[in-house]
């Protein structure tokens, strides 16, 4: 990771630790990563439907669209990453035909799976309108940002 990404992590870190609630730590980090990061064009947060964990229902984010608001675990790179429990990069999602389009003017695109209690409950999901966004550096940082939702999560009581 760069000092720049160090630097930011260590703040929502610290804000982690004071958040009222991960719905808040949520919010907060999709803002922050979103101004900080030229090109997060949108940052958010999928959750687990409570009611049914087929789906996963879209949380905070911060960006120029609105998202798909329900998608199937079957469904998109974000039912990718939450099948796999492994984090989901694709470099130019026109060449992708599991991409769900929440705009056409997304390029490439991240998901990362977030665990609480070795129990997938969320993911962060960044999308980018440049080609090649996500490169192994990026993909540390936006990795470790997921951890720290995690472990605010998992610090909440879970069913």
């Amino acid at each position: 990771m760069s000092g720049e990404q160090n630097e930011l992590l260590r703040k929502l870190e610290n804000l982690a630790k004071t958040a009222v609630s991960p719905t808040e730590l949520m919010e907060e980090m999709a803002r922050r990563l979103h101004e900080r990061k030229a090109r997060y064009n949108w940052v958010g947060f999928y959750v687990l439907d409570p009611k049914d964990s087929n789906f996963l229902l879209v949380g905070p984010y911060v960006g120029s669209f609105s998202p798909n608001v329900r998608i199937p675990l079957d469904t998109g790179l974000c039912g990718a990453a939450a099948t796999s429990g492994k984090t989901v990069i694709v470099d130019d999602v026109t060449k992708d035909p599991r991409y769900l389009q929440g705009s056409s003017m997304v390029i490439s695109e991240i998901v990362v799976p977030i665990f609480a209690k070795s129990k997938l409950v969320a993911e962060l999901d960044i999308e980018s309108y440049f080609p090649g966004t996500f490169s192994r550096r990026e993909q540390e940082f936006v990795e470790a940002c997921a951890r720290v939702v995690g472990c605010a999560l998992g610090s909440e009581e879970l069913d």
